[in-house]
């Protein structure tokens, strides 16, 4: 009974073995297939908790940007009523007949135009229109009078136009600083319940990673407790088969479409080593006849340029020399002209200085000298 149960104990890790041999994703990547797929699960769920906390992020900075529009819009809808109301009291309160040089850009001047004088006592007189002259002023009082009380009037109303605006201004001013602290506070308020969630998702991630960690060294160690009887075991089979052996019959395959099991091959023999060497030698100087045709192909290359070099500095040196004696040539014919032309002068200057009589000449004489 021992005997058949240590042989189906073999049996068993024989099965298993086999199992693990021929199984060709484990075989060919060397990976556990199993904590790949916990992994995966586990990033999944990673995956939906993040996705999760960014719908929720962005439910909040949508909330936000609402909110963002609905007080901009309240402030444009401010503005446009602080402005309505003060084209209103421009259009009421600040006509262009009240203003103080309306009189200079009414239209209706000419049919509103009276004679230049119709009494002593007219206002209407000033120097400028010659109707009236010194000592002739008899409402002066009056008018000096009437023109402190509209400087006046004209001073209170600048006086309200301008605290009615400081007020203005400094309402828009408190509207807009309510506006900014509303919003800052807001933001920091959501920042703070980001940085929570965020604490809270890492504390649960913390604690989660705490349990994996565990449960993971418990599985490392029952694998390495199992991987090691495996071991030993598969040593014990390995000593005993053929693998160590290195038995080049095992590398023959069952059939003539796959000859040699790659698997259980122990390398090439001889032949086939020798003939992959002479393979690379023949190689070796096809690459070795290549380089020559290419040395000899640009020494050719070079050979020509020297050569086409060396004909155009010849040519250039010969238009030099044509060029020079064009010139000298040139220099001679330059210089008989000059002469020529010299003899030409002094013979015409004789000619006619045979011509004069005595006295013209010697007068000219002088005053050539002269």
């Amino acid at each position: 009974l021992e005997e058949a149960a240590a042989l189906e104990r073999r049996r068993r890790r024989e099965l298993l073995r086999r199992e693990r041999i021929f199984n060709p994703r484990i075989r060919t990547i060397g990976i556990d297939k199993d904590a790949l797929d916990a992994q995966v699960k586990e990033r999944k769920i990673q995956e939906a908790a993040e996705k999760a906390q960014h719908e929720r992020f962005a439910h909040d900075m949508r909330k936000n940007d609402r909110l963002m529009c609905l007080l901009e819009e309240r402030q444009r809808n401010e503005i446009k009523d602080m402005n309505k109301a003060l084209n209103e009291f421009q259009k009421n309160c600040q006509k262009p007949e009240t203003r103080r040089e309306f009189d200079l850009n009414d239209p209706q001047a000419l049919k509103k135009d009276r004679p230049a004088r119709v009494s002593d006592d007219d206002p209407r007189c000033t120097v400028s229109g010659m109707q009236k002259f010194m000592g002739e002023d008899l409402n002066c009082d009056q008018r000096l009078k009437f023109q402190k009380e509209q400087i006046r009037e004209w001073s209170l109303q600048q006086q309200k136009d301008r605290k009615n605006a400081l007020a203005d201004q400094k309402l828009a001013d408190d509207l807009y600083d309510k506006f900014r602290i509303e919003l800052d506070r807001k933001i920091m308020e959501e920042q703070r319940k980001e940085e929570e969630s965020r604490r809270v998702v890492c504390e649960a991630t913390k604690t989660f990673n705490r349990i994996q960690a565990a449960e993971l060294d418990h599985k490392n160690e029952l694998e390495k407790a199992q991987k090691i009887k495996d071991d030993m075991d598969e040593i014990t089979c390995l000593l005993r088969g053929d693998f160590l052996s290195e038995n080049p019959e095992q590398a023959i395959g069952p059939c003539s479409k796959h000859p040699v099991l790659v698997d259980r091959w122990k390398g090439m023999n001889q032949e086939q080593l020798m003939a992959i060497r002479q393979f690379q030698k023949e190689q070796a100087l096809e690459k070795e006849r290549e380089r020559q045709q290419e040395r000899r192909r640009d020494a050719e290359w070079d050979r020509q340029r020297l050569q086409a070099a060396r004909v155009q500095l010849l040519w250039e040196r010969h238009q030099q020399r044509q060029d020079r004696v064009q010139r000298q040539d040139l220099d001679v014919r330059n210089a008989e002209l000059s002469q020529e032309q010299k003899a030409k002068n002094i013979y015409l200057k004789e000619e006619e200085y045979s011509n004069i009589p005595t006295e013209e000449f010697y007068a000219q004489f002088n005053t050539t000298t002269r």
